[in-house]
């Protein structure tokens, strides 16, 4: 019995690795680069939060098992900036890292690989809500601390819409919402257009 409490707290550490990969949006109005472990937090709470305002059967449990996982690739891979060239790439060096973990022997998740997969293809009905919350929150770290991280990567208006657009198939109403805050970004001069 000792053992096996012994190969899942090894495992427990291996995924606090995630709590070392930061990324490049600011919290709190700009106090600090945020955490990929925070931010999967913060995208499974807001993915629950979304299925109950949404109100379309959504299996919540098996969104916030998507959400907990969708970044746990980045412990052997790190964060690829959602503007970065590299980013259409970044899930093979992800997918190795999400199938090394799985392979741990304290891991008793197992199906880890497979919901990792269905995050990664967007193909079911939460995989699609995971991946507009995922775009939708650095956004709104991005209004709150009045572009902190365009500014300094140089990013525009262009490229904001570029990577949110697939919002607009996924779900209108969050897309017009969304319309409407990077409009006022470029007002406030966060972005340029």
């Amino acid at each position: 019995m000792s053992d096996k409490f012994a190969a899942i707290s090894e495992f427990m550490l291996q995924l606090d690795a995630l709590k070392s990969v930061n990324r490049r949006t600011y919290i709190n109005g700009g106090e600090r680069l945020e955490n990929s472990a925070e931010h999967s937090w913060h995208l499974a709470m807001a993915c629950w939060a979304f299925a109950e305002l949404l109100q379309d059967d959504y299996d919540v449990a098996k969104l916030i098992k998507l959400a907990l996982l969708h970044d746990i690739g980045e412990i052997g891979a790190g964060d690829t900036f959602l503007y970065s060239d590299e980013r259409n790439s970044a899930h093979i060096k992800e997918r190795a890292s999400v199938k090394l973990l799985a392979s741990h022997h304290g891991n008793s998740i197992h199906n880890m690989v497979e919901l990792w997969e269905e995050q990664e293809s967007g193909a079911s009905k939460e995989a699609k809500l995971l991946k507009v919350i995922d775009r939708l929150l650095p956004f709104l770290h991005n209004i709150a601390s009045q572009g902190r991280a365009w500014q300094e990567n140089s990013i525009r208006k262009s490229q904001v819409l570029k990577m949110h657009k697939f919002i607009e198939h996924e779900s209108p109403e969050i897309f017009a919402w969304f319309m409407v805050k990077l409009e006022y970004a470029v007002d406030m001069g966060w972005l340029s257009d």
